[in-house]
């Protein structure tokens, strides 16, 4: 613990958890440079409960999930029962499967679905309307009255659907206009979103990837908020694309996970293969405080640099002597340029200090043998 008698190294720490916490330029405007087109569409209930349960509208299973209270959700069903008008949802269309994603809406969605579905999944109990008016309390979906059936059936959900034309090989607008929209109690990261966007086999991928042992071993417990997830994604991106790299960083990995997102440019094989070999060369060279340096958390910014560089000396052969990789990174956090950087800085994802690290990680490594 630091010392309140030393102010200089509590500021070198405020600097350095900055860093820590700088995975994807929050501060940063998103550049918006894409064709997009939407269109309203009135969908029946009963309409949107058939597609929800083939697939055909998918809900993303992301961080803050469903958190409505029974009384919350009965009191929606209620206002379809009595023809108010409700808010309406925001849907993405999926230009290879045709398949909606839910950008907005998840709750009310979730909530005819399971009034449909006559179980309230948040308790597995059967789902009758609670805390409502008389007339409508303690029903369930079968014990209404065929009228009212009829108009809850009947009973229409709004919804704008979107699709981004251009660029085709990734969706960062839609990126955007998720997170715009999801702003309930619960912030969703960056991450998050991603996991929504472009689920998939990369996504799949990365989950796996993040359950390795010595990943593990070196970053700790699994992150709630997927930020572990999303430096692997930051490590894989600068491996790959490293020459392409431009600010923001949030972009420039949402486009990498987008342009990936089945596994076409670069396979499991690779990634895994990639990502393994050079976690377990840290773990077992430097150990489970590799990317720290005085606080306990990992620095991201070292982390993308060591990683990519040790992994980019390991693709021209084995490296069997560990001390001297040991060597090599305590010399790389003693190079001032690099700490300037990757810790003495509140940019560390500007692209001049992106590839400045880099540079110096590729060449401290480069003749480790």
């Amino acid at each position: 613990m630091l010392s309140i008698e030393n102010p200089k190294a509590i500021a070198e720490e405020e600097l350095e958890d900055q860093a820590e916490n700088d995975l994807e330029d929050t501060d940063e405007a998103l550049p918006f440079n894409y064709s997009i087109t939407s269109y309203g569409a009135d969908y029946p209930t009963d309409g949107l409960v058939k597609r929800l349960n083939r697939g055909d509208i998918y809900v993303p299973d992301f961080q803050r999930g469903y958190v409505w209270k029974l009384k919350e959700a009965s009191k929606f069903i209620e206002s379809l029962l009595l023809g108010l008008p409700v808010p309406g949802i925001f849907l993405s269309k999926e230009t290879e499967t045709q398949k909606l994603l839910v950008i907005d809406g998840q709750q009310r969605l979730r909530t005819i679905q399971y009034f449909y579905n006559r179980v309230f999944e948040p308790t597995k109990q059967e789902f009758s309307l609670d805390g409502i008016s008389p007339q409508f309390n303690g029903k369930t979906y079968n014990s209404l009255s065929e009228e009212d059936r009829r108009r809850l059936d009947d009973s229409i959900i709004p919804a704008t659907v979107i699709k981004q034309d251009e660029p085709s090989e990734d969706q960062d607008s839609i990126y955007q206009i998720f997170e715009r929209l999801n702003t309930g109690g619960v912030k969703l990261q960056a991450q998050e979103i991603r996991a929504c966007i472009y689920h998939g086999e990369f996504n799949e991928l990365i989950k796996e990837l993040n359950n390795h042992p010595e990943w593990r071993n070196i970053y700790g417990r699994v992150d709630a908020r997927m930020k572990d997830q999303e430096l692997i994604l930051r490590f894989l991106a600068l491996y790959f694309r490293r020459e392409n790299y431009n600010k923001p960083m949030k972009a420039f990995l949402n486009k990498f996970m987008g342009a990936n997102q089945k596994l076409k440019i670069h396979s499991a094989q690779d990634i895994s293969s990639v990502f393994v070999n050079t976690i377990e060369l840290i773990s077992y060279s430097i150990g489970n405080k590799a990317f720290r340096l005085k606080s306990r958390r990992i620095n991201a910014a070292i982390f993308d640099a060591v990683m990519v560089g040790l992994a980019l000396r390991l693709k021209n052969g084995e490296i069997t002597n560990k001390s001297d990789i040991l060597s090599s990174y305590k010399d790389l956090l003693q190079n001032s340029q690099f700490l300037d950087a990757s810790v003495n800085t509140a940019r560390t994802t500007e692209t001049t200090n992106v590839k400045s690290r880099l540079d110096d990680a590729i060449k401290a490594f480069a003749n480790v043998v």
